[in-house]
């Protein structure tokens, strides 16, 4: 039986569903389209769409204000395409993979069933403005596709090997377990397959490999990855710490915020009757980072701007990372196999790697500025300086792809209970 694969990435402003075709032997799954709506926060919602050579760019699109609306639309969009023969029908679905930013404890991958749905909900005010989202398409896939089994892939299960002593904060313990305040760190997906594809770049076991791994984007985080498995994570026990990025800050002092406002505890205007949301939150989620300190949160135009707020801004995110592969360094204890830059900025912003690079030059990593202004068109890249005593690396990573990867591999995710 041929397994067709929906792979769910829902965003803060965005919903993209890659489609992909998965036998039953195990062997990597084939993407056969590509559809993503944009813009949910700044209208007009725009539909991007790819199959083969039918390409759709940025088309505007009606009465969509939701994530649920934009999954409906993307998946009617996905069956009305006749050029699309493998869903000739909803019910030809076999499985929706859903990233899930916060997974608690959850370890991996998990089918979604009654009880599974109801400890996301709990984890809901946990991280309010990360797992909703996924959570409203979900329960909308259960009545569209109900024939179809919900797997939800978790940013989280990358670092439940996180380290006691690096997860656990000074703070009262009781009050900490009671809560469940911890770090769990996040982008686990894409160090999933960051970790992998690095692995089979330098044909080793993904147990023999070790490297400090930077997924760049409108959220950016660094970890330190020991023989395969998560050492540490910038991110905490919500994505808000360690870098700043697009409209967050990052970490910062805890008592800034009781100074940059006295209304920091109370809810704020955003809160929903299923998301409960503090001005602080509001504040360190969505007006800060990039936007707060030049009023964009397009990078590219931040790295090539002369503006002082924009040098500010990109020598500030220069800095933290650069304080990050440091840190991880150290914990690595030297024993790393290379330097690894994703994610959308990470992937493109040679200025920005050229900058980090040459502030780790100390470490024994090298940048060869010649393969570092080349278009990256391979899953992996070499733009090391020959001779450096570590590589340095660009990975294009993929989250819709290893979701896809890990359902299509994994039989004894497949009978369980469904949602009532």
């Amino acid at each position: 039986m041929v397994k067709i694969i929906l792979a769910i990435n829902a965003g803060s402003s965005s919903v993209k569903v890659s489609v992909y075709k998965a036998g039953e032997t195990g062997e990597a799954p084939l993407q056969i389209a590509d559809a993503q709506i944009a813009g949910l926060t700044a209208p007009p919602a725009t539909l991007t769409y790819e199959r083969g050579s039918e390409k759709i760019k940025k088309l505007e699109v009606k009465d969509v204000n939701s994530q649920g609306d934009a999954f409906e639309y993307l998946l009617n969009h996905l069956v009305d395409d006749k050029g699309l023969t493998e869903i000739a029908d909803k019910e030809n679905i076999t499985h929706a993979c859903h990233r899930v930013v916060h997974g608690g404890d959850y370890p991996e991958a998990h089918v979604i069933d009654s009880d599974t749905y109801h400890h996301l909900e709990d984890l809901t005010d946990l991280a309010p403005l990360h797992n909703a989202s996924a959570l409203a398409i979900v329960k909308g896939c259960t009545r569209i596709l109900p024939k179809a089994k919900n797997v939800a892939y978790f940013d989280s299960s990358f670092h439940a090997t996180i380290p006691e002593a690096v997860r656990t904060y000074p703070i009262d313990p009781e009050h900490a377990k009671k809560n469940k305040l911890r770090k769990y760190g996040f982008h686990g997906i894409s160090y999933a397959f960051i970790t992998r594809a690095v692995a089979g770049y330098l044909k080793r076991d993904q147990s023999e490999t070790s490297i400090i791994a930077l997924h760049l984007g409108s959220g950016a985080s660094a970890c330190a990855i020991k023989n395969g498995k998560s050492l540490d994570n910038s991110m905490g026990l919500t994505p808000l710490a360690g870098l700043p990025g697009a409209t967050r800050s990052g970490s910062i002092d805890p008592s800034l915020i009781f100074h940059f406002t006295h209304d920091a505890g109370k809810p704020s205007p955003s809160s929903t009757k299923e998301m409960h949301i503090s001005t602080a939150e509001d504040i360190l989620n969505k007006k800060s980072g990039w936007k707060a300190l030049t009023g964009t949160t397009d990078f590219g135009k931040i790295s090539s701007s002369d503006e002082p707020q924009c040098k500010l801004a990109f020598d500030i995110f220069v800095d933290r990372i650069v304080g990050y592969v440091g840190s991880y360094y150290v914990k690595l204890q030297g024993q790393v196999d290379g330097l690894v830059f994703a994610g959308g900025i990470g992937e493109k912003g040679d200025l920005l790697r050229s900058r980090v690079v040459e502030r780790c030059k100390c470490l024994g990593f090298d940048i060869d500025e010649a393969k570092n202004h080349k278009a990256v068109e391979d899953v992996v890249q070499d733009i090391g300086k020959e001779g450096a005593k570590h590589r340095t690396l660009v990975c294009q990573t993929d989250e819709q792809f290893e979701m896809a990867r890990g359902c299509a591999a994994n039989r004894e995710l497949f009978s369980v209970k469904p949602l009532p």
